[in-house]
């Protein structure tokens, strides 16, 4: 059944059967080393089975009925009142706990929050962040960053650092975390919201990422010894249409035009050096391409739609990446890989460059991150982009409350397709454009520029404004020739440190040929909203 058909209520109402009997069947699951959390259901824990860090005293066993008998008085049978307030009262205030995974997961979410450990350094020495994240959904200038250490923990590492292998995972620094981000788009368009994204249907709540992420960050605040990492992120959501890339199980998009689908987004290995100058991190694999403010992964982002530029350049890459830092000031970035969303196997891929830098003031107000990400043949190959991209950010921090950050990028291509890569039938609603559009030979180029500005209203919420501009002469991105502007005012509220939303209103309009809703509008207006639902 088409997804717009199906009644919210059904939908909603199948995801709490699903969900309560997930969380029945990790209650009882022996697999994350509990029998149950359940008062009804065996394998009470014991006190030998706790976590060291919760309370041993209340994790007594029970005496057996025949020891509490022999301890009475002689001639005291209790009545089956007493017995009955004896049981209740056990139950209610026991020296029972229940710590199976689905509790240690629930008390992650919901419980009170123990007094934390104290913590390595996550940053080397003198080195301080710019931005407060949270709110903001990151803390340090775009591009690379060398000497971090990744301390945080999500619910679900939560819950398992509390579980009998907790020291062994910390030790690992292997984590498993993810989210899910469902999503609502109110607009004056009936269709479709394109050049819009990731919002893609209007008038419609979609599941736009549902994300699950197995990571171990190398350690680069350390200087004395090698360390490696690894990614992998899993994409489920309408927001596959925008990141996939072909050769990633791209038939999905490209072949069958589907509303809903999977992307591996990243899969990399790393290796931290830390003799090469002050530390050298050399990444082989698919990874996000490194110049924009955006990237693809909700919670990275300040707002839920992507500015028009970002939507129209490329999203992750594979190849082999070396991101060096030369000193406190300077990091430099290059590497090769296959072309901007292909993966090498392609008969469309074309060997391409990688050159940039990224520099910090002293007084670290100031961040410049830029140069080329994309430089080769530069062709259109075989119903695929191969997209040259230049291009520069620079933020600026006027105090801790208050920043901005303004992009700008030119890109290019020869003998394009009017709308860039090939998307085959059937034709949707959603996107109707499917088939090879006009040959465009020579030389199709793009203009864009995007500013944020970004103000703290509380430790716990922010106010941001994005402008952008991007100019597609002969429609070789978006398939309609013209300029594109849209401004987007968003309000972001931290709920609980696992839950955000990120409601805003934006305006579209293009100076060329009618673009919005299957080219039928030259503006659009739209709220948007998210929740980022994390675990």
């Amino acid at each position: 059944m088409d997804v717009r058909g199906m009644p919210v209520d059904l939908l909603f109402g199948h995801g709490r059967s699903i969900a309560v009997s997930l969380f029945l069947l990790l209650a009882g699951s022996p697999v994350f080393g509990q029998q149950s959390y359940i008062p009804w259901a065996s394998g009470l824990e014991t006190g030998a089975d706790a976590p060291a860090s919760r309370d041993q005293g209340v994790n007594q066993p029970r005496q057996s009925a025949e020891a509490e008998a022999a301890q009475a008085p002689a001639g005291s049978a209790p009545s089956v009142r007493d017995a009955a307030e004896s049981a209740i009262g056990a139950f209610n205030n026991g020296p029972i706990t229940y710590d199976g995974f689905a509790t240690r997961l629930f008390e992650a979410y919901f419980g009170e929050k123990e007094e934390a450990e104290e913590e390595e350094p996550s940053h080397r020495p003198g080195v301080e962040s710019p931005f407060n994240s949270p709110p903001f959904p990151f803390a340090d200038y775009i591009g690379p960053y060398i000497g971090y250490r990744d301390t945080s923990v999500n619910p679900l590492m939560d819950a398992v650092y509390h579980g009998p292998n907790g020291d062994w995972w910390k030790k690992s620094r292997i984590k498993i975390y993810g989210w899910a981000a469902p999503s609502y788009s109110a607009s004056t368009s009936r269709n479709t919201n394109l050049p819009l994204s990731y919002g893609l249907i209007p008038n419609h709540i979609e599941l736009s990422q549902a994300v699950l992420i197995f990571e171990r960050v190398t350690d680069s605040v350390q200087t004395d010894h090698l360390d490696w990492g690894f990614k992998s992120t899993n994409l489920y959501g309408t927001d596959y249409r925008f990141t996939t890339a072909k050769g990633y199980f791209s038939d999905q998009l490209l072949k069958h035009n589907s509303l809903y689908g999977y992307d591996p987004l990243q899969m990399y290995v790393d290796c931290y050096i830390p003799w090469i100058r002050e530390g050298t991190i050399i990444r082989a694999g698919r990874f996000i391409a490194p110049m924009d403010i955006e990237a693809q992964l909700s919670p990275d982002n300040y707002l839920y739609t992507h500015s028009l530029m970002n939507t129209y350049d490329p999203f992750t890459l594979t190849g082999i990446q070396f991101s060096t830092r030369l000193n406190s000031q300077w990091h430099v970035l290059g590497g090769v890989h296959a072309g901007g969303d292909m993966a090498p196997w392609t008969t469309s891929s074309q060997p391409n460059g990688m050159l940039m830098l990224k520099w910090v003031s002293r007084s670290g107000n100031d961040s410049l991150f830029g140069g080329v990400e994309s430089i080769g043949h530069g062709y259109y190959k075989n119903g695929h982009d191969d997209l040259q991209v230049v291009g520069m950010t620079w933020s600026h921090k006027f105090t801790s409350r208050f920043h901005t950050l303004t992009e700008a990028y030119y890109v290019w291509e020869r003998n394009a397709l009017e709308g860039g890569t090939v998307i085959d039938g059937p034709a949707y609603p959603y996107f109707n454009r499917v088939g090879p559009g006009t040959f465009l030979p020579g030389l199709s180029d793009s203009f864009g520029i995007v500013n944020y500005t970004a103000y703290k209203t509380s430790d716990k919420s922010y106010l941001v404004l994005r402008s952008d501009c991007l100019d597609d002469p002969r429609g070789y991105r978006t398939g309609f020739p013209g300029a594109y502007f849209e401004h987007t005012l968003g309000f972001i509220y931290q709920l609980t440190p696992w839950c955000m939303t990120r409601p805003a209103v934006r305006f579209d309009y293009t100076s060329g040929q009618k673009a919005y809703d299957n080219g039928t509008r030259r503006e659009q207006f739209t709220f948007n909203w998210d929740f980022i639902i994390r675990f």
